[in-house]
């Protein structure tokens, strides 16, 4: 125990206005002492109880500063009216510093009392894994600690764990992070818990990966750039065990903008593309999402009831009917081949004089198509006519990888198919335990937009809803990051067993949910510096302040400025540049050779083939992907035959 610890700073005190509790409790100490707001404390008590001394741990939650003046006319009268004349006092005016702390944790736990009458010291690092009850998971045999940050006060600096059972599961899970724009530093402390947890979580607990949505800018896109950090930074590292280095399995994935050639996202840059892949599904993985991007309008129960009947029966499937289709077959795979099955379907209908086909009435037909086939227009770039898919590694994700998916420059229905369908699959995976890992930790920002408190419930926040409720027996875990928590489904947040907080705005901090805090630590939010967090974890019975690190990684800002977003080019230097990082011995000639013959569809999909299969001899896979053409001989112009020249009408010797 430090000096600093056994030194006692101040004194228990309750009087008949303001009595100790067994949950709050005052203390006086002199006017130089090292004690705030969110300052640890002790007290030691004189007598004991089941043979044990009475020990209580504290934190600060407010301060009171007392004179012996009875109101402020008395000190103004005593000064002459002339605050120049305070230093002409012959004695100097009696102050004291009153603080009121929360109970953390008493020793013994029961009976339960009022806070004894004692002394009180300064919590050291000891103490203050005892506050917290940190001592029952940082025991050797029990270690799941995962270190979030520092608690600074008093000259102590002792990392604050989190619990890994009570962030990850089963025990409890998810964590939530609100704070203002900018200031709160919220996508910064996100990235320093990922790399604290990939460090630190427990070998035994099985293996974790990360999936997160960048929804706004270059946010996540430099995830495996080296950033700067100065001194007082690695000193955290260091004291919360954590390299300061940024993710060594980082993977990308983007959709293509609306051309279907340019990636759309700002890592586009030629230097970072060997870990870009790009992101297209089509008519089969999009299908069973369809209500993600259609709204109740449209999806009523008779076109709900055709597109469960073309998932089921039509599409990938061989599909006949020689009543109203005699002689033709079909296997559709595409949107381009469902275009050609409904078009061939109505015009038969038509020609038929039929009003209705299997119990769908035309009308309904009809307005099915015009839906489906508007989504490969509507999600240009993600969703592809020709059934092309680029995807995630669904059973093969690797362990302490994370997983990147730029959808900030995506329409939001585009966003909304995105989140529904990853999580989907997160979920049927790890219901399966075929993902390849155990336990996955899904990042989304911007929480008050996709899972609003009111509003409209869409398709998304559903899935939020049931992330949230059922996600930690999956092991698929939320984190999440939103401005206004208020504005937050409470069913989100309420879940969330870790909760931080930035830097808040005082009209957020007004709201009810913030009444159990006091004014102090109210003001103390609303003034936090960047790197400072609130914390509240299970096992924490009062919310504790800590410091973290800046992420050793390059900021979005600072790489958007450093690797600038590829300009839009020329067909054959777009696929230059997505294939190089298979094959660096390609060249600009060699491309426009190979392709000079070609429609640009069926050189988009040889290209999506090559990168699908990643062949060991690109050269020779892209140009089998492509259709031999034989090429056309140059049509040479007949040589102009000269007319004869006709004989005058008045020639004598003419005909």
């Amino acid at each position: 125990m430090t000096t600093a610890a056994l030194t006692p700073l101040g004194r228990v005190v309750a009087t008949e206005r303001r009595p100790n509790t067994p949950h709050e409790f005052h203390f006086w100490t002199s006017l130089d002492s090292p004690v705030g707001v969110g300052t640890i404390v002790r007290v030691e008590g004189k007598y004991t109880i089941n043979g044990q001394i009475t020990r209580v741990y504290g934190v600060v939650v407010e301060g009171f500063s007392y004179s012996d003046l009875q109101s402020p006319l008395h000190d103004v009268l005593g000064h002459d009216g002339s605050p120049a004349s305070a230093s002409l006092a012959s004695t100097e005016r009696a102050e004291i510093r009153l603080y009121t702390a929360a109970v953390l944790r008493q020793l013994p736990d029961e009976p339960l009392q009022p806070v004894p009458l004692g002394d009180v010291h300064l919590a050291d690092d000891a103490d203050i894994a005892v506050a917290l009850r940190m001592d029952g998971y940082l025991a050797d045999g029990a270690r799941t600690g995962i270190p979030i940050g520092v608690y600074h006060a008093g000259g102590t600096d002792a990392p604050i764990y989190l619990d890994a059972d009570f962030l990850i599961g089963p025990e409890a899970a998810h964590l939530n992070i609100t704070g203002v724009s900018g200031l709160a530093t919220k996508t910064s402390a996100i990235e320093w818990i990922l790399a604290s947890l990939f460090t630190h979580f427990p070998e035994q607990k099985g293996s974790i990966a990360a999936v997160c949505f960048n929804v706004k800018g270059p946010d996540l896109c430099f995830l495996d750039q080296p950033g700067e950090i100065d001194e007082r930074d690695r000193a955290l590292y260091e004291k919360c065990g954590v390299s300061p280095a940024p993710f060594g399995n980082v993977q990308y994935f983007a959709p293509y903008k609306s051309d279907g050639v340019s990636l759309n996202t700002l890592r586009s840059n030629e230097a970072l593309l060997d870990n870009v892949t790009a992101l297209t599904w089509g008519l089969r993985e999009v299908l069973q999402y369809a209500e993600v991007l259609l709204n109740k309008d449209d999806v009523d129960a008779k076109a709900d009831a055709l597109i469960d009947f073309i998932r089921e029966r039509i599409v990938d499937r061989d599909f006949h009917d020689e009543l109203v289709l005699p002689g033709k077959r079909y296997r559709v795979r595409s949107f381009a081949d469902l275009e050609q099955w409904f078009k061939d379907l109505l015009v038969a209908l038509e020609h038929r004089g039929n009003e209705s086909w299997r119990t769908h009435h035309i009308a309904t037909i009809r307005k099915v198509r015009n839906r489906l086939s508007n989504i490969s227009t509507r999600c240009a770039g993600l969703v592809t006519d020709d059934g092309n898919v680029g995807d995630l590694p669904f059973g093969s994700f690797q362990d302490r990888t994370v997983y990147v998916i730029d959808v900030a420059s995506l329409e939001e229905d585009a966003q909304d198919l995105v989140f529904a369908r990853v999580v989907t699959k997160l979920r049927e995976h790890l219901e399966k335990r075929d993902l390849g890992v155990k336990h996955v930790v899904v990042f989304v920002d911007e929480l008050n937009k996709y899972a609003p408190s009111d509003g409209q419930d869409t398709y998304v926040r559903k899935m939020l809803l049931d992330l949230a409720e059922r996600g930690r027996y999956l092991g698929l875990v939320l984190f999440s990051a939103q401005q206004f928590r208020s504005q937050v489904h409470r069913r989100v947040v309420g879940n969330s067993g870790t909760a931080l907080y930035g830097r808040m705005d005082a009209d957020e901090l007004a709201t009810p949910g913030y009444s159990v805090l006091s004014p102090a630590v109210k003001t103390k939010l609303a003034t936090l510096e960047k790197g400072q967090l609130m914390v509240r974890h299970p096992h924490f019975t009062q919310p504790i302040f800590v410091r973290f690190p800046r992420p050793a990684i390059m900021r979005g800002r600072d790489g958007a400025e450093r690797y600038p977003q590829a300009q839009d080019v020329t067909l054959e230097a777009a696929l230059l540049r997505s294939l190089r990082p298979l094959d660096p011995t390609l060249t600009l000639n060699w491309i426009q050779d190979v392709v000079v013959l070609h429609e640009e569809e069926d050189v988009i999909r040889a290209r999506n083939a090559t990168l699908r299969e990643r062949p060991s001899d690109v050269r020779r896979f892209f140009k089998a992907q492509l259709a031999s053409r034989v090429p056309t001989t140059p049509v040479t112009p007949r040589p102009m035959v000269t007319p004869i020249r006709s004989a005058p009408a008045d020639d004598p010797y003419g005909p």
